[in-house]
């Protein structure tokens, strides 16, 4: 059948250099094999296919020739994998061989190695060896604490259910006082390769995991009673946290080394524990400031009055207010709110008053309301006249 590169690429027959490139890309990873376990063969085709048609495009004299001639279907018909069946001397050229590896990093890395290494990329990366230091897992938890001890900071301890180093055989995974073996099919690297050949375009080399030995190079005769061989055993572990003074609802604190076990010695993983702070009945967070309202009496407030402020440590701090006060005003307290993380600056304590009026008085305390109401020459409130009258 006629072959278009265009339309292979999904590109126009206009198409910049830049603009098949990127095709090529997107088209590379989605057919590559890893990437289609299910459907493998297709995917091997069509991922030929598509590397045939970049090879001619991304070359500007075969992409010449290909829009002259046309595709390999007529006597002097243009063959991507072999290049023109009619003209001698202008040929073989597509017939690469490239290597990818389903072990030691994602299946994105393989593809950018690999097409890297058609493009005259940077160096490609090896693959991790089995014995090779890997880091732990990192895991995530969440801890409550009160509003005062985010005020102040303080020492706590959370529950979570993690792998941990096997103690009966060390996180080696075999029986105390065996021995761990070299695996005999893959010669302890533990990988397998494999030849592929993709028709005349391609011959691949899969570098898999070894299935015997699971990627570990090594085999382990007699399994650890405890662990299984895994080396790790699963269980509900107590870790001490230091909370610092000044943290706020939602803040994320990272806890180092203290996730899943590293593999081969490598580094354990860390913790990530999300913070949550439960309210006050009083107090309120606004920025570094604590915020909360004092009520005060009608006398206080007209008189002025000697206050015993409340603090969030349970202290209490003398502030005299003016007379006057009205309901509603504000106060400051300086330096009696909330540390700020990594810095020796502190925040206020903001107060705002609000005058009580009281509902029940006494036949005497109604009397000196009532004379004081005259001193005042206070008259009752006129009504006005409603919209009809």
């Amino acid at each position: 059948m006629a072959k278009d590169y265009y339309e292979t690429l999904g590109v126009s027959k206009g198409a910049s250099d830049d603009e098949i490139k990127k095709a090529y890309r997107k088209l590379a990873k989605k057919w590559h094999p890893d990437a289609n376990p299910d459907n493998r063969k297709e995917a091997e085709e069509k991922f030929k296919e598509v590397g045939e048609a970049y090879d001619v495009l991304s070359n500007p004299q075969k992409r010449k020739m290909y829009d002259q001639f046309g595709s390999a279907d007529g006597p002097q018909g243009f063959d991507g994998a072999s290049g023109f069946s009619g003209f001698d001397g202008f040929g073989g050229f597509g017939n690469g061989s490239y290597t990818y590896t389903t072990s030691g990093f994602g299946f994105n890395d393989v593809v950018d190695d690999f097409v890297s290494s058609i493009f005259g990329g940077g160096s490609r990366r090896r693959a991790r060896r089995p014995d090779e230091p890997q880091k732990g897992s990192d895991l995530r938890s969440n801890i409550n604490i009160s509003f005062e001890e985010s005020f102040t900071g303080c020492k706590k301890e959370f529950t979570i259910n993690k792998n941990v180093k096997c103690e009966h055989c060390d996180g080696k995974g075999a029986k105390p006082g065996t021995k761990i073996e070299t695996c005999n099919i893959c010669h302890g690297t533990g990988q397998v390769r494999k030849n592929q050949s993709l028709g005349g375009f391609a011959t691949f080399q899969t570098v898999g995991t070894c299935e015997h030995c699971r990627g570990t190079g090594k085999v382990i005769k007699e399994p650890c009673d405890s662990c299984g061989g895994k080396g790790t055993i699963r269980k509900n572990v107590d870790i001490e946290v230091d909370i610092p003074a000044g943290i706020q609802d939602g803040q994320t604190l990272r806890l180092s080394n203290k996730g899943e076990p590293g593999i081969n010695g490598g580094q354990n993983g860390d913790i990530y524990l999300d913070v949550k702070v439960k309210k006050s009945k009083i107090f309120t967070r606004n920025g570094y400031n604590v915020e909360c309202t004092i009520p005060i009496t009608i006398t206080q407030a007209t008189l002025g009055a000697d206050l015993k402020i409340p603090t969030v440590t349970g202290e209490k701090e003398d502030f005299s207010i003016a007379e006057g006060t009205q309901t509603g005003t504000q106060f400051a307290i300086r330096g009696k709110g909330f540390k700020r993380l990594n810095s020796n600056a502190v925040g206020d304590l903001i107060f705002t008053v609000q005058v009580q009026t009281p509902k029940r008085l006494t036949k005497q305390q109604r009397e000196l309301f009532n004379e004081l109401a005259k001193t005042m020459n206070e008259q009752p409130p006129v009504k006005k006249r409603g919209f009809w009258g």
